[in-house]
């Protein structure tokens, strides 16, 4: 891995053990689909293409986890980020 891969890894682990825990949301994306949460699956790509040819996918991904929390807010489902990267907690309208 580069550097750049290298920190933007230590980055995202740090995130993963010490802000996602204590957040109290998890990602829509792994909540619709029962797969890997965004900075899982972003971590992923960076350890395996590297820092700019993760800019893409990891795009991609953040739409796609979007999607799942438009898709969630027509359930019972709460507690959910659609923000990718941004953590902004958040209610869906007419939910308390």
């Amino acid at each position: 891995m580069t550097y750049a891969a290298r920190a933007v890894d230590r980055l995202i682990a740090a995130y993963q053990t010490r802000l996602s825990p204590r957040k109290g949301w998890g990602c829509a994306h792994r909540v619709a689909h029962g797969d890997a949460s965004c900075s899982a699956a972003v971590r992923q790509l960076v350890r395996q293409r590297g820092v700019t040819r993760s800019v893409v996918p990891t795009a991609l991904r953040f739409v796609a986890c979007y999607q799942a929390a438009l898709l969630l807010a027509q359930t019972d489902v709460s507690g959910v980020c659609c923000c990718g990267g941004i953590p902004i907690p958040f209610r869906f309208p007419g939910r308390s």
